[in-house]
Formats: C-alpha cells, structure tokens, sequence
C-alpha cells in the first residue's frame, strides 16, 4: 500500500530548495477542469509528502493542490541546519515566504492538518498582505492553545520537561539507535493510537503501520521533532484576532484534544466557526489511509463549503 501511494504520487513531487533549506513539495492537478480553487494543504507533525496523497486525491476535486514539506519533515532540513530554532513563528516565516514565491498575489485557500493549521493561524496573524486573500481557512484536527489538550495540567508539565530534555544534544542522536522495527511496534502497540490501531486491524497490516512508522522516525528530524512538541505543550494562538471564518473538521474520538476547548479558542480568533465531524477513532486515520480512507477528513457540509465558486 505505501508504495503504490509513493508511486502514484511521485510524478508530481518536485525539488523544493528555499531560504537555505532543500526538501520537496507535491503538486498536483485538479481532477475537475473546471475546478478553479488553488489549494495548499500543509500536514500534520512527523508527515511525509506520500503519507497524506490519499488527503490529496480528495481535495483534487476542488482544485489544484499543493502540499510543501516543512523545515524538519518528509526528509527536509530542519531549521537548525541554518541556525534557527524550530519555533512557530520561524514556520510561519517560513510558510509566509513560500506563499509569496509559489502563488505570488494570487488568492488560496489553506488546509491545514492539525500542526500544519497552527503554523497556518500563526503565519495569517503574523502576516496580514497574505491573509487578505485567502478565500479558505480550514482546520482538519487542529488546534489553537496548550489548554486543548487532554492532558491535565500536572501532565502537560511532566510532557514539557521530558521534550526539552530529549532534544537536548546529544539525545537526539541517540534517540536514532533506537528507531528499529521491533522496538518502536512494541511501544506503538501499548500507547495511544497504536493500540486502537492494533486492536482494529490483521496482523500483517499492523506490521505494515509500524515499518511506515519506523520509516517516519528515520527521515524526520528528531530534535525538531521533540522541540516542536515542546512549543506546542506551551502554545497560545489565542493573541490576535483574523477576520475570517474558519472551517473546522473534529475527529469523532479525538485522542489528543478536547473539541469544545478547541471551539472555543478558535471562537476567540475567528470571525466565525463552522464545525463538521469525522467519524475517526483516533486523531487522524491511520498512515496507510488511501482515498477511500481520507474521505473522512473531507466531511459532506465542508465538499460543499469547497464546491463553491472562489
């Protein structure tokens, strides 16, 4: 399954070498001729361009897409290869710059997958030129403020410490030494999402998940991994208010993040809220997921939000 994924998306991945970093961005066509609607679609934390192809192939029916790695992920250089830290506001820089270079004044609408939205608010706070013509802001299991999460407050202080002590050098180097099959599908079966994957899913398929997810240890950047995690325990987003809607896509069962506490932080920034659920087990389907599994996170309210002329 993964490999029919890269293969399929491979013809329309492309080099991406930006502001001193080399990575890569997928864009591809839309589906529909007719479809005008200019899509970037920024993904989750620990990503990979394929990882999220079958996300790809459903918003192709709206418009062409365009998905670029971040600093740090699918295989590109974090930041601190330039001397930068891996903060929210460096990607919202980031983000910012390659807006400009790729659909220059153009108008777009931004997709963001949970990390991928709070990079997105950031960089429309931040950056109001840009923000003036986006047409679309939708969230698919983001989020807005540290309080969203499900940990309690006791937890979220232990998890701060613990991620700003394992980016610490040379930690993250060591951390690579563990990054083997057997070790990271014996944690995945007893944590979180990995037991819900286990428990829905053959054996052979499991084996399949963890292989991927050894794979997305290895070509993403640790340090940048645990340092982002860290700023999201600390995260407010909460600071500058957008005068646009925002279309927000709930996991049905949400393993990380309380959907109330997210609308009403979203309330706080936004000018409007509109919310559709995902019937999901966890955060997001799982990192096999094709077309068919991926249609979830595109909900019937939300086609209809983006079958609408620009």
């Amino acid at each position: 399954m993964v490999k029919q994924a890269q293969s399929d998306a491979a013809e329309f991945i492309h080099s991406l070498n930006m502001n001193g970093l080399h990575g890569r961005m997928l864009v591809a066509p839309a589906s529909n001729k007719r479809a005008k609607r200019e899509i970037l679609l920024l993904y989750g934390h620990h990503a990979q361009l394929e990882r999220w192809w079958g996300l790809v192939q459903n918003l192709q029916t709206y418009g062409p897409v365009t998905m670029p790695d971040l600093p740090g992920f699918g295989g590109m250089d974090p930041f601190t290869t330039i001397g930068q830290k891996p903060t929210i506001d460096a990607y919202a820089d980031y983000l910012a710059s390659f807006i400009k270079l790729r659909f220059k004044k153009r108008p777009i609408t931004i997709v963001g997958v949970s990390f991928g939205f709070v990079v997105a608010t950031r960089m429309l706070q931040k950056y109001p030129e840009i923000a003036g013509r986006v047409n679309l802001v939708v969230s698919m299991v983001g989020f807005m403020h540290k309080d969203d999460f499900l940990y309690s407050p006791t937890k979220r202080r232990v998890f701060r410490g613990l991620t700003r002590l394992i980016a610490a050098r040379p930690l993250p180097s060591i951390n690579k030494l563990l990054f083997r099959e057997g070790i990271i599908g014996g944690l995945y079966a007893r944590l979180g999402n990995g037991k819900i994957r286990l428990a829905e899913t053959s054996p052979e398929f499991f084996k399949e998940l963890v292989a991927y997810e050894t794979k997305l240890w290895r070509i993403n950047d640790v340090r940048t991994h645990w340092l982002t995690t860290h700023e999201f325990l600390n995260l407010d987003n909460c600071g500058k208010k957008l005068d646009m809607d925002v279309w927000h896509v709930a996991a049905s069962h949400d393993t990380y993040f309380n959907n109330e506490f997210v609308e009403q932080h979203m309330r706080v920034v936004f000018a409007d809220y509109h919310r559709s659920t995902m019937h999901s087990k966890s955060h997001t389907p799982h990192l096999l997921g094709d077309k068919k599994d991926m249609a979830v996170m595109v909900p019937p309210p939300l086609r209809a939000r983006l079958r609408r002329k620009v």
